[in-house]
């Protein structure tokens, strides 16, 4: 449950901070709205909140929400920019998870 927990705290995190990050994108880059900075200090200070719920280092957070947050950014492109990943993503994907679960879920001295 534990592992279920973490997982699901480091996906909400990561949309936060992509959420957070693509709206000035869309702002700076695509001529959008600049009352779109708004939301995306929002979802940044939200993200920053959410890294705080994780009950371990900050760098060992740090290290495994990163992996995280490559793999839920490919979902994004998928998803939203409507590109889909190949199979070099998905191998990468998988080489970066077992590495998260491993800084992450090990036992370390403390």
């Amino acid at each position: 449950m534990i592992i279920l927990k973490t997982l699901l705290l480091f996906i909400v995190t990561s949309l936060t901070e992509i959420i957070g990050c693509y709206l000035p994108y869309l702002w700076l880059k695509e001529g959008r709205s600049v009352w779109l900075l708004l939301p995306a200090a929002l979802s940044l200070f939200l993200f920053s909140w959410l890294l705080t719920l994780h009950n371990t280092n900050a760098g060992r957070i740090y290290a495994a929400y990163g992996g995280i947050y490559i793999s839920v950014a490919l979902f994004w492109m998928w998803f939203v920019e409507g590109k889909r990943p190949d199979h070099w993503d998905a191998i990468g994907i998988c080489i970066i998870l077992i590495g998260s679960g491993i800084i992450y879920f090990s036992p370390h001295r403390i």
